[in-house]
């Protein structure tokens, strides 16, 4: 408020123009209302996390009768960062990162190569999903011998996504509430044996972020 407040005065003290001072205040308002939208949220960041990556993580527990064994919370090593959820099943290896968003911002992209929430850019949270399952990639492989890929992505909740699936910088973008479809549509990839063999490697070498104590 205090925003569109100063927008004002200094609108109408610069151009002696009431109707363009309230203008100002206007446009004051709705900056205002944008930053605080993305910085002064009641639910604290983490809290939102935490509520976004316990509802992914209720849909992978409803496919482990297909064959899906996941892993939650894991660490890259050497790094501040992490894999919400790492799923290992018959059509591939998955990364899935869970994102809690405000609802009111719009999330839009261009070209397929930039996301925006709201007036955000979303290149950096992209940029380290793709890092974390790249790194993480290569650990399980050089654990195995042999190249594993693991499939980046953003499960968004919160706002509404104008799109099924959408690739955006090599990450695949959805609505939180197609992670199930986005991974099972597949075709079959891995075997039985292929399966257990990555999700035991991954176990090993992904440590868990809040290990029991």
């Amino acid at each position: 408020m205090l925003v569109a407040v100063a927008s004002g005065i200094v609108g109408g003290i610069l151009f002696s123009d009431v109707r363009l001072g309230i203008t100002c205040a206007i446009i004051g308002a709705i900056v205002d209302t944008v930053l605080r939208a993305r910085t002064h949220s009641t639910v604290p960041a983490w809290r939102r996390a935490a509520v976004a990556e316990r509802q992914t993580e209720a849909q992978l527990k409803r496919m482990e009768r297909g064959g899906y064994r996941s892993l939650h919370a894991r660490a890259i090593p050497e790094s501040e960062a992490q894999i919400d959820h790492l799923v290992v099943g018959p059509t591939g290896v998955y990364a899935v990162d869970s994102e809690k968003w405000d609802k009111r911002l719009p999330v839009r992209v261009q070209s397929h190569r930039k996301l925006f929430h709201g007036p955000f850019n979303q290149k950096p949270r992209l940029d380290e999903a793709r890092w974390e399952a790249s790194r993480a990639s290569e650990l399980i492989g050089e654990a195995l011998g042999r190249e594993v890929t693991i499939i980046p992505s953003l499960a968004i909740y919160g706002p509404a996504i104008p799109w099924k699936v959408l690739t955006v910088r090599d990450v695949d973008v959805f609505d939180g509430s197609r992670v199930r479809k986005w991974i099972t549509k597949r075709e079959r990839s891995l075997t039985d044996a292929e399966i257990d063999e990555i999700y035991e490697a991954a176990e090993r070498v992904l440590p868990t972020r809040y290990p029991e104590s």
